[in-house]
């Protein structure tokens, strides 16, 4: 390449990238047919004249998306920058906005959607939006609670909230989660209505819940759905969490106890085969919990913020 043409490069490249011209513009200026700048403003890619950087710091979360995803064999990672001076409640609804998002990317029709009961799932509810796809239907995926749970973190009102922001039908269910008995929950479960939901959950092809953990016992949440005796039942078992109230160690593996015999709720191998599983969950305190649902398999889509991904990867 002779020196004219390079300072023809140059001078094209320079009117183009930091002029701002269009490419008519730089045409009528230089007497050139606007065809033969496209070709030279190409050719000076390929001779190094330009050279295009992205710089992916300026992207905030992708790079962290990209990690989760690759050291855990997501699906989708989903994180969401989150302000130091943000409280938990604010940081769940912008979760439950970036969820509302994504979910309508991977929607279509005649799809079956289990929730999960909580403030994660509540704040996720709320954020939904109708969108274009038909015959959508919404229902729980375990039982209620044994205590005195806040309603709006009751599944039942998350999955009617849920549905109704869709423009959808929704199933409720009428059972708690853990029936005193086994005796009892086998009666439940003969229920017509309560055998019809069973039908549906081999159904689903998203689950969405949140994730929980030993170290949040203190909250009232955990107190008023479980109730005071599950935390005997944790206790020397090296539980770090639960999803949809089955309960695993820093591994992922289930650790059976004599809960799984009484609760009413999809089993973990059924939720397992369900394409999308997103987990929703935040906070270095649960870091360990959400590491334990991706490395188990619960979740193969994770929405969380950027201070817990840096957790997860490190």
């Amino acid at each position: 390449m002779d020196k004219d043409e390079d300072k023809l490069l140059v001078r094209i490249a320079q009117m183009y990238y930091q002029e701002d011209k269009t490419q008519n513009q730089i045409s009528k200026e230089l007497n050139i047919h606007r065809s033969t700048i496209s070709r030279l403003l190409k050719k000076s890619r390929e001779e190094g004249i330009v050279t295009i950087s992205i710089n992916y710091n300026k992207a905030g979360t992708y790079s962290l998306e990209e990690a989760l995803e690759e050291k855990y064999q997501l699906k989708k990672a989903i994180v969401v920058p989150a302000g130091a001076t943000m409280n938990y409640d604010q940081k769940l609804h912008l979760l439950g906005e970036a969820a509302n998002e994504y979910i309508h990317v991977i929607l279509e029709d005649h799809m079956v959607i289990g929730f999960s009961w909580g403030q994660a799932m509540s704040a996720f509810s709320e954020e939904l939006k109708q969108g274009t796809k038909r015959n959508l239907l919404c229902i729980p995926m375990v039982g209620g609670p044994a205590g005195r749970l806040k309603s709006e973190y009751h599944v039942n009102t998350i999955t009617y909230e849920a549905s109704k922001n869709l423009g959808c039908h929704a199933l409720l269910i009428d059972a708690p989660a853990f029936p005193e008995t086994i005796e009892l929950k086998k009666a439940l479960m003969e229920n017509e209505f309560n055998q019809k939901l069973i039908q549906y959950w081999r159904d689903i092809s998203i689950a969405i819940f949140g994730i929980g953990s030993p170290k949040m016992k203190e909250s009232d949440r955990w107190l008023h759905f479980y109730g005071e005796d599950i935390f005997k039942h944790l206790e020397e078992k090296h539980v770090v969490g639960d999803v949809i109230s089955r309960f695993f160690d820093k591994d992922g593996d289930h650790i059976p106890n004599e809960l799984d015999d009484r609760i009413i709720g999809i089993d973990i191998n059924e939720l397992k085969r369900i394409p999308f599983r997103i987990g929703i969950a935040e906070s270095l305190e649960k870091s360990a919990a959400i590491k334990g649902a991706l490395l188990g398999g619960y979740a193969n889509i994770i929405v969380t913020t950027e201070e817990t991904a840096e957790a997860l990867l490190s």
